[in-house]
């Protein structure tokens, strides 16, 4: 029954001529298969209880993490999912690391009960602040290379004359986590909250979890986005503080 809800959004989509409904099915196919198969890898990691396997699914959650956020930039410069995938490996390990070991104080540390939801909500989240800022930092570069080139033949350094865009790209990088903070429990509840009301956990007891999940996500998109930034202005800039636009490379969107 559940699934009859999208033809809400086919209907739409047929009545507008929006020309959504063949992504609509296989954006809504797509979901169901992931996440059901997502639930098997889970029940099993869970039942293993094994620090091996649920390091290994953390990196393979990261590593496709890293693989999305590259696959929404219009632009490619050498080593550009390496950087993304430490990039993201940073801020998101860190503060699971952080939430689970230091503030929640979970034994044995590597349960996937909370090590795992942890992780994918703070990856969620990095993965699109690292697209985003990566996006905005390569687009800039290109639209106002005069501006940066001119900087440096007067004597700037590479990073003089790339800081203003550098600012520009993590305060994109950091919008959506930011909005999503300010409207949080008064225009929007969210998911992890929600879904510990449901299953019947203690209201007050949810929004403390939300709280610490919430400073996380904040806390590791800022850490993610500011590594791709840094990684991305060594490979685009060389010692001798020259700007290497031949290094990228437009790919079709």
């Amino acid at each position: 029954m559940s699934a009859l809800l999208i033809l809400v959004n086919l209907v739409l989509s047929f009545a507008l001529k929006l020309n959504l409904g063949k992504q609509l099915w296989i954006a809504s196919v797509r979901m169901v298969v992931q996440l059901l198969l997502v639930g098997y890898i889970l029940e099993w990691v869970f039942s293993l209880q094994n620090p091996i396997w649920v390091i290994a699914l953390a990196l393979l959650m990261t590593g496709l993490a890293s693989q999305s956020s590259v696959a929404r930039t219009n632009r490619r410069f050498p080593q550009i999912y390496l950087n993304s995938f430490i990039a993201i490996l940073a801020g998101s390990f860190l503060l699971t690391s952080l939430v689970v070991g230091g503030i929640i104080q979970v034994s044995p540390w590597y349960s996937p009960q909370y090590l795992i939801p942890l992780l994918g909500m703070i990856l969620g989240n990095s993965l699109t602040g690292v697209s985003l800022a990566l996006d905005r930092f390569m687009t800039d570069l290109v639209d106002q290379r005069d501006r940066v080139e001119t900087l440096l033949a007067l004597g700037a350094t590479g990073w003089e004359a790339a800081h203003g865009l550098i600012n520009t790209a993590l305060r994109v990088g950091m919008i959506p986590t930011i909005n999503s903070m300010m409207v949080m429990g008064i225009v929007s509840l969210p998911g992890m909250m929600t879904g510990q009301i449901l299953a019947g956990a203690s209201p007050q007891d949810a929004v403390r979890y939300q709280i610490i999940i919430v400073f996380a996500i904040a806390a590791g998109t800022a850490i993610s986005t500011l590594c791709i930034i840094l990684l991305a202005f060594r490979i685009l800039f060389n010692q001798q503080d020259q700007l290497q636009l031949d290094r990228l490379r437009k790919v079709s969107s």
